[in-house]
């Protein structure tokens, strides 16, 4: 059940509805049930799957709590850990794992290993089972004391508007506003007419921005053997665009969706477009994910507070972890290392950067600078964002072939461009809606304030005049229908 589906149009209002109206005992009960349909429409075997994480974690946390010997603590940890992450790899890396292996094999014994087995990746694994795993820790770690009512724990990993594609959640900050519910007044004005203007611009970001992208990226992708600098250059500019507004659009209508029940979800984005220097990109995109490879890998290995060449060891080992966690492809893992590398020169160039300027006497507190960091930071991420969209490693190096050998300037001015299934009058369409978005993440961005909390400081007919027009532009110039086939988000394949 898509977001931007007729299903969830039907499935949200009445779950809301219902949810206000029901006494406060039920109101917990009711999110839980709601929560494993809204999962079984994508797959009811693969349900049974979440409950498994719920139970081995929810039962970890409460040994964790009860034994006393550090030596205890630690197993239960590691079995929560090595249950559920093996979980994970059966359904994400095994076949991948056997792909690797069969040809090594084919070298020393001339045999193979055929898999057992094939599996459908279960939607949402990816984000369900860290989430679960990082309640663990915060159990081990004392931060949160370990829940014992398994309604709340299991509404807790389930909770249905972030569960397939995240926010990954922290249990210190859901799992104590569920444990609320049914005790306090949920209903709260403000915050249902911000969800609601949420929702409404995440599913603008979506419809109308990256399934429109999509067409020219997917038209080029599949047309690497005869494009050239141009169509590279803007299919890779576009792509940067097309994953932060298809990423961010979901986040933005999880949290919105989230907002209307009720409860408050963790931010995912915050202008990532708009950092500048890797690092800060970082701090900026899927923030739920980077917080949690931070908090629960990258300071565990021992962060920065050790050697140089430790902490670009552990700098490595995250970002490479990181994109294993995005699929079973080295196309990923070459993503995450790439931006580990970014990272690293970052660091060492630090000091020689801050030389140049002085030795310059670089204003570097002028807009030209600024502007200059964020140029160069948004080229360097769009650059990486190639192997992550790439299918193969064979089209990731024709892609780059394409736009260094290639050179066709006069396809910015001969409709080159629109060959690849985007017509002239949806490039327009396109560049209307990249202008809104370009202004809502600069406003964002100057005056920290989401454009929930813009519009609800604006004048009735003005809010609701917006409000109206993001609504009407989803169902004019959205991008859906029985014969469009990218309406999934991305990352629901993670």
């Amino acid at each position: 059940m898509n977001f931007n589906s007729f299903q969830f149009l039907i499935f949200f209002p009445c779950v809301t509805c219902l949810y206000y109206a029901m006494p406060g005992k039920f109101k917990k009960v009711w999110l839980l049930l709601a929560s494993f349909y809204f999962y079984s429409c994508w797959s009811l075997k693969y349900a049974s799957l979440i409950l498994i994480s719920i139970l081995i974690t929810y039962f970890a946390g409460l040994i964790i709590e009860k034994c006393e010997k550090i030596s205890l603590k630690k197993l239960a940890v590691a079995l929560s850990f090595i249950s559920n992450l093996s979980i994970l790899f059966l359904f994400t890396h095994f076949d991948f794992l056997i792909n690797n292996i069969t040809p090594v094999l084919k070298i020393f014994h001339g045999g193979s290993i055929p898999s057992p087995f094939s599996l459908v990746l279960p939607v949402g694994i990816s984000f369900y089972t860290f989430q679960a795993l990082g309640y663990t820790v915060d159990v081990y770690r004392k931060d949160i004391k370990a829940e014992r009512n398994f309604i709340n724990y299991a509404l807790f990993v389930s909770f249905f508007p972030q569960l397939v594609a995240g926010p990954i959640e922290r249990s210190g900050h859901l799992l104590t506003q569920i444990q609320k519910v049914g005790k306090e007044k949920m209903f709260d004005y403000e915050k249902f007419v911000k969800g609601f203007t949420l929702m409404c611009y995440g599913l603008f970001m979506k419809m109308v921005i990256a399934d429109r992208i999509s067409i020219y990226v997917d038209g080029v992708y599949s047309s690497l053997q005869a494009v050239g600098f141009v169509e590279t250059l803007v299919a890779m500019a576009a792509f940067s665009i097309q994953i932060y507004c298809d990423f961010g659009g979901y986040s933005l209508i999880a949290i919105g969706a989230a907002n209307v029940l009720g409860f408050d979800i963790i931010e995912n984005f915050n202008s990532p477009y708009l950092a500048d220097s890797i690092s800060d990109f970082w701090r900026r995109w899927h923030i739920s994910l980077s917080t949690w490879f931070r908090d629960y890998l990258y300071i565990p290995l021992g962060g920065n507070r050790c050697s140089k060449i430790r902490k670009y060891f552990n700098i490595m080992v995250t970002f490479l972890a990181s994109g294993l966690w995005h699929g079973a492809s080295w196309t990923y893992v070459f993503w995450g290392g790439l931006h580990g590398v970014y990272q690293i020169v970052g660091d060492l160039l630090r000091p020689v950067k801050a030389k140049a300027n002085a030795l310059l006497k670089t204003d570097t507190t002028a807009f030209s600078y600024r502007f200059g960091r964020i140029f160069v930071t948004f080229l360097l991420t769009a650059i990486a964002w190639v192997p992550f969209r790439a299918a193969t490693f064979k089209d990731m190096v024709l892609f780059f072939k394409d736009f260094f050998t290639r050179p066709n300037f006069w396809a910015f001015f001969d409709g080159t461009v629109f060959n690849y299934g985007l017509s002239r009058p949806e490039a327009t369409i396109l560049f209307i809606a990249l202008a809104v978005l370009i202004v809502f993440d600069i406003l964002k961005y100057v005056k920290k304030m989401t454009i929930a909390d813009f519009l609800y400081k604006q004048n009735t007919w003005f809010k609701w005049g917006v409000l109206i027009l993001l609504i009407l532009s989803c169902l004019v110039f959205g991008e859906y229908g029985i014969d469009f086939d990218s309406a999934q988000f991305i990352y629901f394949r993670f």
